[in-house]
């Protein structure tokens, strides 16, 4: 099945839908049918990979609320933190800091900029 993404006049994605097989491909078509923009987008990639092996399609999977830009040719969720970084080659946001790697659970801190642990309430 082929998804689209519907954009408005600031490259948003404000909603996505499922089209028919036959319009994959075919989103020029589906703007000029219904006289919105609308980009085709994977639903098996994220961060420039396809999670069933094939071939990644415009970076990430458009989600409501995403920019499609074009430069990039990539869908980009909103900046979770304003101290975060996009990494050009996934075009996901990244913390400034990798999260440790210890098996425990932790949380971004923005105030202070760093990963602080979470203990689950037994």
């Amino acid at each position: 099945m082929a998804h689209f993404a519907k954009l408005d006049a600031n490259n948003i994605v404000v909603f996505v839908t499922v089209g028919r097989q036959e319009d994959d491909g075919k989103e020029t078509e589906l703007t000029e049918r219904t006289g919105d923009v609308y980009k085709q987008t994977s639903y098996n990639t994220l961060g420039g990979v396809h999670l069933l092996g094939g071939t990644p399609f415009r970076k990430n999977f458009a989600g409501i609320g995403f920019t499609y830009d074009g430069q990039r040719d990539a869908f980009i969720s909103p900046k979770p933190y304003a101290s975060w970084l996009l990494n050009e080659n996934t075009c996901c946001w990244e913390a400034p800091i990798a999260a440790p790697n210890d098996g425990k659970s932790y949380a971004w801190d923005e105030a202070t900029t760093s990963w602080i642990e979470v203990t689950p309430n037994v």
